[in-house]
């Protein structure tokens, strides 16, 4: 068995192992106090993300404990989305698709810190809005690099990455205009989860198969720039259509 698929065993078993006892201990029934009320739909359901806040908790927690500021896991979450840009560059896909994945995880926790030490402000809104793209750009560029010597694919990363750019503006500019809108399927969870998972399943499918490396990678980022370029379109017209 290959590292990479040995990593992947061990992280889906922890994973079926936390959400048994999620389920067992009760906690899904609990109400979330850090929990914001305008975030948008997870494609996998609110289960699935009710657990990842109960998963991460205990980091939340030591956080909190420790006075950690919410900017240290902004600036982390760039840290992470560049050196998931550099792993992918390099064609280091496994360990970039993980390092996408926990620069999600971070993001999710940066918030949830703010609002636990009652440091949730303006500020911290516009800094972790404004972040996420600075990672997000980070991961792009890197696979820009990987997929250089294919013009298609090119300009498949520079799709999904302006995609996935349009949707944070077309938010932003809706709510600057009194609209809030968090509609849309490729939102930025969806649009991490594509492509850390291409990234880390793309060496483990390719050992497997006579796929040449990137292809898997490549599936998802055709997803990720469709549905991110259509999510921007939709709520183009959905906030324009209330701000008539």
């Amino acid at each position: 068995m290959s590292s990479e698929l040995l990593g992947l065993v061990i992280v889906v078993g922890a994973i079926l192992v936390s959400s048994v006892m999620y389920v067992v201990s009760g906690a899904y029934r609990r109400e979330d106090q850090n929990e914001v009320s305008d975030r948008g739909r997870f494609l996998l359901g609110s289960f699935v993300r009710s657990w990842l806040f109960w998963f991460l908790s205990p980091l939340e927690r030591i956080a909190v404990g420790l006075r950690i500021s919410p900017t240290t896991f902004n600036a982390l979450g760039v840290a992470l989305g560049i050196s998931a840009g550099f792993c992918f560059g390099t064609g280091n896909l496994n360990p970039g698709g993980w390092l996408i994945l926990l620069s999600g995880a971070v993001d999710v926790l940066d918030g949830r810190i703010a609002r636990a030490q009652g440091l949730a402000s303006r500020r911290g809104a516009f800094l972790d809005s404004t972040l996420d793209r600075f990672a997000e750009v980070g991961a792009f560029v890197g696979l820009a690099v990987f997929y250089r010597y294919s013009v298609a694919l090119t300009i498949i990363v520079a799709c999904a990455m302006g995609g996935s750019l349009l949707v944070s503006y077309a938010r932003a500019k809706g709510e600057g205009v009194g609209v809030i809108c968090n509609v849309g399927l490729m939102q930025r969870a969806e649009r991490l989860l594509l492509v850390g998972l291409g990234g880390i399943l793309d060496p483990i499918i390719s050992q497997e198969s006579n796929l040449d490396p990137g292809t898997l990678l490549a599936s998802a980022l055709i997803l990720v720039a469709a549905g991110a370029v259509g999510t921007a379109a939709y709520r183009t017209i959905w906030i324009s259509k209330r701000t008539v």
